[in-house]
């Protein structure tokens, strides 16, 4: 999909930023440390929230070498 005024009432203020920033195509190197960065972003977050939740019901480490821990998950 392509970006056109039409398009920007949908998106978010970040985003119309970054499309604004990168209106000029980069290098493809340059394009893909900035797919590298992004991912490595997400990942963090997701590293993040997966801590977040074991911390919220009580999995360690500790207890995922003797036991998996889906068996002491209640739904």
């Amino acid at each position: 999909m392509l970006y056109n005024e039409n398009t920007a009432t949908s998106l978010n203020e970040q985003q119309v930023m970054m499309l604004r920033l990168f209106k000029k195509p980069l290098p493809q190197e340059d394009f893909m440390q900035m797919q590298q960065l992004a991912v490595k972003l997400l990942a963090k977050q997701l590293d993040e929230k997966v801590d977040e939740w074991e911390t919220e019901n009580g999995i360690a480490l500790e207890k995922l070498d003797v036991k998996h821990f889906r068996s002491s998950i209640k739904n």
